[in-house]
């Protein structure tokens, strides 16, 4: 398994070819610590109605992933969602700059942590925790949030660009949690044995290597991991969903209890299809905001007509 190897700060990241990087973060550290966030929340969400105009086919793959996933939900409905969901896109982009940059005290006034009680004990008794999150587009505050009270170890993928790279883990770990590669999964099984806490998102198409076909919403045959069988079968951890999302002003992180208890052993389909339900039930909570714009339906179980659902 390949083993996640830090970025570190070299003298070769600051060549005028990452000039564009350094600058554009720059000013979006800038931006968050400078401008009160109501006017933060209304330059993101101006970003995203900007993307609907310039990106037709972006607003398409949410109107039809909503069309797949609810296929009795009114047009107009839809429609509203998705010109929600796309402004909440481009807000995404501050609201990383806030998770990354803003000091604690600021961040603190806007977040709001609940039921996390059952976490902190485990972390008493020592029992490992997947930590199971949905793409929401604010994932990056949900992670800092858990820093107040939990820090874990968040699954990581390597960034092509080394400049964008090493600011990203930076963003991603200097208030407390750990990274470890996506790839690395004896290296997540022993974050779990130990005790520790794992961030997980199965809420996405990965594609149709390591996947079963089961319900997720409205497609009865979504491609979806199987890792969640490996990971809790080997572990015997718990298994709580936890996820934020905003409300006005605010960034509510409900935790869920332990359902480690329904998932079936040795089963990979079964244990995918309790997992999809209960991220069904947390996706629910902020319709508007989960990506939508990720093609999540695009794997059949052929693995031949990829991409056929959203011409």
């Amino acid at each position: 398994m390949t083993q996640y190897s830090e970025p570190k700060f070299t003298f070769a990241l600051l060549h005028p070819k990452y000039w564009s990087i350094w600058l554009a973060v720059g000013c979006l550290a800038l931006t968050v610590n400078l401008l009160p966030y109501f006017i933060l929340l209304r330059l993101g969400r101006g970003l995203g109605f900007i993307v609907t105009k310039i990106a037709k086919s972006r607003v398409r793959v949410v109107l039809r992933n909503l069309q797949l996933a609810f296929p009795d939900m009114a047009d107009t409905e839809r429609h509203n969602i998705s010109e929600e969901n796309i402004k909440n896109t481009g807000l995404a982009i501050i609201e990383m700059g806030i998770a990354w940059f803003w000091p604690d005290w600021r961040f603190k006034k806007h977040i709001k942590i609940t039921n996390n009680e059952e976490i902190l004990a485990l972390d008493k008794a020592g029992r490992g925790a997947l930590i199971v999150a949905v793409h929401a587009l604010n994932l990056e505050i949900t992670a800092r949030a858990f820093t107040f009270f939990a820090p874990g170890y968040g699954v990581y993928r390597t960034h092509s660009n080394p400049a964008y790279n090493f600011i990203q883990h930076w963003g991603r770990t200097h208030h407390g949690n750990k990274m470890i590669d996506r790839k690395d999964v004896k290296g997540m099984l022993r974050v779990l044995k130990k005790g520790g806490r794992l961030w997980y998102l199965p809420d996405q198409d990965y594609g149709f290597e390591h996947a079963v076909f089961v319900p997720f919403f409205g497609v009865e045959e979504a491609a979806t991991t199987s890792g969640t069988s490996v990971l809790v079968d080997a572990s015997k951890c718990a298994v709580i969903t936890a996820s934020g999302f905003r409300k006005g002003n605010t960034y509510t992180l409900e935790i869920d209890h332990d359902i480690s208890e329904q998932f079936p052993r040795r089963d990979p389909e079964g244990a995918a299809r309790v997992m999809n339900a209960a991220l069904e039930k947390v996706i629910l909570r902020g319709l508007d905001q989960w990506m939508w714009l990720h093609r999540r339906y695009k794997t059949m179980p052929d693995n031949k007509n990829r991409g056929i659902r959203y011409k």
